[in-house]
């Protein structure tokens, strides 16, 4: 009887968490991401697109009140290192959010429209962070671990610099998506990619990236993922940041996917999840979005539908 009570209890909550994920979304954006997220991965452009469209008037409208913009910040010498920092006004002594874009490895910038990513970071900034939005390189130019040698860079450069922008250098978190992902979890958990004195980050969120590099001959990515990663099969479980977590510091992350994800990321995220519970004897904190594609997972930021800016920001101030 017991067991039986437990699991209507456990299935009204799944219910409720669910729909209290999506209460603020539109309903046309609701139609949107229920039409095309059971077939995302037949046409991951093409659905980016349709994803986009929605969104876009939706953020066009939201607050960006009270948030000045610094653009085209060099934190390193190549053209691609170069930082957005969205600094609300009158505010000093901030936490720092910086978010890493993804693009399969071989493309991406901090504005894929005027409206996102800047999205994201205004998020955070209108939340009494300092947001930040930065580029990295990209392959076949620059191959691993070039990008993760990047994130090094970045954070090297904001501990040095965040405090005149009214940051907290020694309060940085770092959220990646997708390849951003990959690339934070590379320098978070591999002690080659980090000075001396460790990583420099408070935490880290980790949506829908690649941890454990055995990618399928079917994936839709297989030739971005090589442009960067190499075509040695050898090679991969070396350069897996997963297979680093054992020996890394104990950072505190966030692991999030998507219920519409791009082939097999929503399950590289799960088996992210259990190395972290293993090691750690206790498990991080953990996110399905329900209902939410690979990239409404980030175009959401901004909106009235913000369950995960919710979570991210009780991430942080707890620091677990």
């Amino acid at each position: 009887m017991f067991k039986k009570f437990l699991l209507a209890a456990l299935g009204a909550i799944a219910v409720n968490v669910a729909t209290a994920q999506v209460s603020n979304m539109p309903p046309q954006v609701q139609a949107r991401l229920a039409e095309v997220g059971p077939v995302w991965g037949k046409d991951i452009l093409g659905n980016i697109a349709k994803t986009l469209e929605v969104y876009t008037p939706i953020l066009r409208e939201s607050s960006k009140a009270g948030i000045s913009v610094s653009r085209d910040l060099a934190y390193g010498p190549d053209a691609r290192h170069k930082a957005d920092i969205y600094q609300p006004e009158g505010k000093a002594g901030m936490p720092v959010v910086v978010f890493i874009h993804g693009g399969a490895y071989v493309r991406g910038e901090r504005d894929i429209s005027p409206e996102v990513y800047g999205n994201v970071a205004t998020y955070f900034a209108r939340q009494g962070f300092l947001g930040v939005n930065a580029t990295y390189r990209l392959a076949p130019a620059a191959q691993w671990p070039g990008a993760a040698e990047d994130v090094g860079a970045l954070v090297k450069w904001l501990r040095a610099n965040a405090a005149r922008f009214g940051g907290d250098p020694n309060r940085i978190f770092l959220i990646g998506h997708s390849a951003g992902a990959t690339h934070i979890a590379t320098y978070a958990y591999m002690k080659a990619m980090q000075p001396a004195d460790g990583a420099g980050i408070a935490g880290m969120v980790l949506m829908s990236g690649r941890y454990q590099f055995d990618p399928s001959p079917d994936d839709p990515n297989l030739k971005n993922f090589q442009a960067y990663f190499g075509t040695d099969a050898a090679q991969y479980p070396i350069r897996s940041p997963i297979n680093h977590v054992k020996t890394a510091a104990l950072i505190p992350t966030y692991v999030v996917i998507s219920e519409y994800d791009n082939p097999d990321l929503d399950t590289q995220g799960a088996l992210l999840f259990s190395a972290l519970c293993a090691r750690d004897r206790v498990c991080p904190r953990f996110t399905r979005m329900e209902r939410h594609n690979h990239l409404s997972m980030v175009f959401q930021f901004n909106t009235a539908d913000d369950a995960l800016g919710r979570e991210i920001l009780e991430f942080m101030r707890r620091g677990r």
